[in-house]
């Protein structure tokens, strides 16, 4: 069974995101950049598919009738790392397994952080230009999307010179530390730089995203 798999889903919605439609590719080497074995399945939610949902992948609830439930997924029995664009998402409309997550979009913004954007969309554009648009003919199937990630994969594991998947893993974690606000009336501005009582507040809030609040504890740290 494979140790890493590239992987993505279809869902119902943003806010409770239930599984429809999952992917994965085994990623079997890093250096040569080697693919293997590959998963694909649709499920019935349970629940409507949002309209907003629909606009992005056409997936229609009369489709997903006679398919398995979407209780019924499971990951690979020997899957150590988790691999996808936004990963996080994926993972948790899957139950958050206990799993190593690798997020691409973090490290394509360590990589290459002048981009005015890091879709998997936009990336394919920049890497592959030859042969995006025919490609993204099908993108937003969780089929499609995980032979894209995986192109992504490819040129970043290049770019920062990775050849191991603990050390991709360890620096996406490291990609995913934020620098400055993405939120808020802070935004924009330095982490260093937000002032402490807002830091104070906002670290009393629940559901802080665990990233933020490591950054916070290594800038606090170094003080």
């Amino acid at each position: 069974m494979p140790n890493a798999i590239i992987f993505d889903i279809e869902a119902t919605d943003k806010d409770n995101p239930v599984l429809i439609e999952a992917a994965w590719v085994a990623l079997d080497s890093i250096s040569p950049f080697t693919l293997g074995e590959e998963f694909h399945q649709r499920y019935n939610p349970g629940k409507p598919i949002s309209l907003g949902a629909l606009a992005t992948h056409h997936i229609l609830d009369e489709e997903l009738v006679d398919c398995p439930p979407a209780s019924s997924f499971t990951l690979p029995a020997d899957a150590t790392y988790l691999i996808g664009h936004n990963i996080d998402f994926d993972w948790s409309a899957i139950g958050q397994p206990d799993i190593k997550r690798i997020c691409t979009l973090a490290l394509s913004r360590k990589a290459w952080p002048t981009l005015d954007s890091h879709s998997q969309s936009a990336l394919l554009y920049y890497l592959d230009r030859a042969h995006a648009r025919d490609i993204l003919r099908n993108a937003h199937s969780a089929q499609a999307d995980i032979h894209i990630c995986a192109t992504i994969l490819d040129h970043l594991c290049r770019e920062l010179k990775i050849t191991s998947l603990e050390a991709l893993w360890q620096t996406s974690e490291n990609a995913r530390l934020p620098t400055h606000m993405t939120f808020g009336k802070h935004k924009g501005t330095a982490l260093a730089e937000v002032p402490k009582d807002y830091v104070r507040w906002l670290l009393d809030q629940p559901n802080v995203d665990p990233y933020l609040r490591q950054a916070f504890a290594i800038l606090s740290n170094k003080k």
